[in-house]
């Protein structure tokens, strides 16, 4: 790689620290998956968790896993998703199963696929722990303290 387009690719990129893999800001799965995971943070999501699932799935290239607390929260959450990734990247999610019910909404955007769980749902299927082998990417809410 010449060392101009090096220097541009190490500008655009982040390393986590934990794992020492590099996600490439200017990919739109990883902006993608920013967006959702902001949206439900927006919502009050809990525990966000962003996975990198691509080197080890054909189904996508991130998870976004969110836990809402109520079943009008995980439609809530699920709503804001649609607006933010709406409004921010022009996209609407491919499929969405689960909507009515409220206890886990399944959001297909192709490459990126979110999860809106209640906590029973959330710690009875332990996404996390089936595709553990996927990297975690942290997700830092502004509205921490």
């Amino acid at each position: 790689m010449p060392e101009q387009e090096q220097l541009i690719y190490e500008e655009s990129t982040l390393l986590d620290q934990n794992t020492g893999n590099f996600h490439n800001e200017d990919d739109r799965s990883y902006q993608l998956a920013q967006a959702i995971a902001q949206a439900a943070d927006e919502r009050k999501a809990g525990d966000i968790l962003i996975l990198h699932v691509g080197e080890v799935s054909f189904l996508a290239d991130y998870f976004v896993i969110v836990t809402g607390f109520s079943k009008v929260q995980v439609r809530a959450i699920s709503q804001a998703i649609d607006a933010e990734v709406e409004d921010e990247l022009h996209q609407l999610p491919l499929r969405v199963q689960g909507q009515a019910e409220g206890s886990w909404v399944v959001k297909d955007y192709g490459d990126v696929i979110a999860h809106v769980m209640l906590p029973e749902e959330r710690d009875f299927y332990n996404l996390e722990a089936f595709w553990g082998h996927g990297q975690n990417i942290p997700f830092t809410s502004p509205h921490a303290q």
